[in-house]
């Protein structure tokens, strides 16, 4: 690393210079803190004896040790005006478990790759298929009530994304963080993989094994707020190094501190940090959180927009774009901030993928209503397709849709026949504009809010309805990754358009989605009642999929040959493909 860059805000591979390095049999620790009158190291290797650290540029301060080894603990001692704080290496790449709170000394090389050929044919998907599985890894499945490490859920993880047909997962955030609740948004490790499952090398293993049966791996990342636990970034050298000086604008409204993006050190700190996860351990792309914050002060565009964050997250996005560029930046943006998915060299910020969270909240707010309402709500319906093609679009059912007191996803399915709606909610999903996103648990149509302390309810698998409902969604999309027409035109200038369904029902929608000689046609009953409909149909067509086939639990026959349906049952989906 070149320190000049580090102090401007430019250096991407800070975490080569600072945290715990091996280097010839010895061990070098380095840790930035420009306001500290002094900073000692203790560990297992001093008898956690304090040792004086020196000086060696400006605020950088060093000390070699010779008997320090990988896989021991470490801190340092920080002493300022303030007094002496103990606090946890900000470049860590390993920490204790919680509630302990030391780094750890970890070897980066210690895992050797194997997947050169996946890497050297990964590509972005933007004419892909990009169906993604959301998991959080520690109430995924559980031993007992222990958490598997990254090692011991390879086998399970990659056998069911593969059953499942799902091309990606996305890891919710794996830094370290002390307060399991917090789902990993509140970090204290911004490089060090939370000590929960294991070590670097075994999520090294893990991803490379993805690699290896032909998954993709993206994971979460927090650039715009931190913990404030005491042995963590706050306050480090007795000064607000990492957080705003201003206590108003330091804190946030989850309870955690703001990272001050306008400090060039800070800036280093989190490119570096992104950088990391993308070149050391293979990640495939970053979900970027809480973007609506660097656009906007507070996220909020009537406090006008944030300068700083902008520039940031232009700069972070513009540098992994040239270091990484068939890496996946993902924006979980809630604004209507133009061009969010343009390039930074067109006045854009730059990320591949925007989350529609206006998708997600017109659709289940569309679903929130009573059958008989819905007949005057079309609008939520209609709504995202109409500016599907302003960005590069991910639509998400999200962690966010299933906890903390939303509720689970199909509970907030309103009315009746609740596994009829979920499948013509994933049905609908499949077929509208855009990459797709699913957390778990969904696939399952779970009953009870997402909870981090416990496992799915994987027992509901035994139910016939459970079952045929995972084998739905299983058909669901296997169809989408196979058939070209789902994926290959979802940001183009004639990505969908309206069929004429003459139907007698209010709530019945069809869609077309062209590619090539090949159209998808799907129709939607968004009404408890059956409607009669007289589409607008030529062509050589073959159904694909009905939500209401009694294999997936509901009251149609799947029967060897299907013809175009002059009438949709209640709550119902089904998709056909046309050819001249």
């Amino acid at each position: 690393m070149e320190l000049d860059k580090f102090y401007k805000g430019e250096a991407f591979d800070a975490y080569e210079y600072f945290g715990a390095h091996l280097q010839g049999g010895k061990v070098v620790f380095r840790v930035y803190a420009p306001n500290a009158d002094a900073v000692r190291l203790m560990g297992e290797f001093t008898a956690w004896q304090e040792q004086d650290m020196g000086k060696v540029a400006k605020g950088v301060w060093e000390y070699v040790s010779p008997w320090a080894r990988p896989g021991q603990m470490y801190k340092y001692a920080v002493y300022s005006k303030q007094g002496r704080a103990e606090h946890c290496d900000p470049y860590g790449f390993g920490m204790e478990m919680r509630p302990g709170s030391c780094s750890v000394i970890r070897d980066l090389a210690e895992y050797k790759f194997t997947d050169k050929s996946w890497m050297r044919r990964r590509t972005k998907c933007f004419d892909r298929p990009l169906n993604i599985y959301e998991l959080h890894l520690g109430s995924w499945r559980k031993k007992g009530w222990q958490w598997y490490n990254y090692d011991e859920i390879s086998e399970q993880l990659i056998g069911y994304l593969k059953a499942n047909g799902y091309s990606h997962v996305e890891f919710m955030p794996l830094t370290e963080h002390p307060f399991d609740g917090s789902w990993g948004y509140q970090n204290v490790g911004y490089f060090a993989p939370t000590s929960r499952y294991g070590t670097a090398a075994q999520l090294k293993m893990l991803i490379d094994r993805l690699h290896n049966a032909g998954l993709g791996a993206i994971l979460d990342f927090v650039p715009v707020h931190f913990a404030m636990d005491h042995f963590g970034l706050g306050s480090f050298d007795g000064t607000a190094l990492y957080e705003y000086s201003n206590k108003r604008a330091a804190k946030s409204e989850w309870g955690s501190y703001n990272f001050d993006h306008g400090r060039a050190e800070v800036r280093s700190f989190l490119q570096s940090a992104a950088n990391y996860w993308l070149k050391e351990f293979h990640f495939d792309g970053l979900r970027v959180d809480a973007v609506s914050r660097l656009i906007f002060r507070k996220g909020d565009w009537r406090q006008g927009e944030n300068p700083e964050g902008l520039s940031f997250i232009k700069g972070l996005n513009q540098g992994l774009q040239q270091r990484h560029p068939t890496a996946i930046l993902i924006a979980e943006d809630s604004t209507a901030w133009q061009g969010v998915t343009r390039p930074v060299e067109q006045g854009g910020l730059g990320f591949d993928y925007k989350w529609d969270l206006g998708w997600t909240y017109n659709t289940l707010k569309y679903f929130s209503y009573a059958a008989s309402g819905r007949a005057t709500k079309g609008e939520h319906i209609s709504a995202a397709f109409e500016y599907s093609r302003n960005e590069r679009y991910i639509l998400p059912l999200s962690h966010d849709e299933t906890a903390r007191g939303t509720g689970a996803l199909i509970q907030r399915l309103r009315g009746e026949d609740k596994l009829r709606q979920a499948r013509l909610l994933q049905l609908y999903m499949i077929c509208h504009p855009g990459k797709k996103l699913n957390f778990m648990g969904n696939e399952l149509a779970t009953f009870r809010e997402w909870n981090e302390g416990g496992p799915l309810d994987w027992e509901l698998l035994k139910k016939p309805e459970h079952g045929a409902f995972l084998r739905f969604v299983k058909d669901l999309n296997s169809l989408y990754i196979k058939k070209k027409a789902f994926w290959s035109n979802d940001h183009g200038p004639d990505n969908f358009q309206w069929l004429n369904c003459r139907s007698s029902g209010a709530c019945v929608f069809g869609i077309s989605r062209p590619c090539g000689q090949d159209t998808i046609l799907a129709f939607f009953n968004f009404s408890n009642k059956a409607a009669a409909i007289e589409p607008d149909v030529h062509g050589n067509v073959k159904m694909l999929i009905n939500s209401d086939w009694d294999i997936y639990g509901g009251s149609t026959k799947k029967a060897a040959r299907q013809r175009i349906m002059k009438r949709l049952p209640a709550y119902s989906g089904v998709i056909y493909i046309c050819r001249p």
